[in-house]
């Protein structure tokens, strides 16, 4: 079966069951591999892509929910020209990952919230970043997101 949809910007069309996960789709069928598999049931986050600008964790998600739709991925958050994402760019300056496993969904959840709420409170963060790292790099995380936000600068007077 074929299904059509945006990734990135530009159409695609695969030919898959209609109940393939879009993670496969990504990866197998169109080579985009920054976006991870993790557990296979939506609980880790290492899959989080956005779809019509929502986070969503596609190892889940049947390509048949996907027709028609827009999809993000970790490689479409960069500029055209290639400047990085302002988020990409924190978690650099910030050193976030560890093993680097997780980031790609994390990063397409921190811009999700960031697109959100603008700068989120402590609070939203923590409700909003479910997506499991397993070197523990948290505090991190959230560092860089604030640093996306212009919310660190602030609070440290570095504005």
């Amino acid at each position: 079966m074929a299904i059509a949809f945006t990734v990135n910007g530009k159409q695609v069309e695969v030919e898959a069951d209609a109940d393939t996960p879009l993670l496969w789709a990504l990866r197998d069928d169109l080579g985009m591999t920054g976006t991870k598999f993790g557990c296979g049931i939506a609980a880790c986050g290492a899959c989080s892509v956005h779809v019509d600008g929502a986070v969503t964790r596609s190892c889940s998600v049947p390509l048949s929910d996907i027709a028609g739709k827009s999809v993000t991925t970790i490689e479409g958050l960069k500029a055209a020209d290639g400047t990085l994402h302002k988020v990409q760019a924190a978690w650099i300056a910030a050193q976030v990952p560890q093993c680097g496993y997780c980031q790609s969904g994390q990063i397409m959840a921190a811009v999700a919230l960031i697109e959100q709420v603008g700068t989120p409170t402590d609070a939203q963060i923590d409700e909003a970043m479910t997506n499991i790292c397993r070197c523990g790099t948290y505090p991190r995380i959230r560092k860089a997101i604030l640093a996306a936000t212009g919310a660190a600068a602030a609070q440290t007077g570095d504005a």
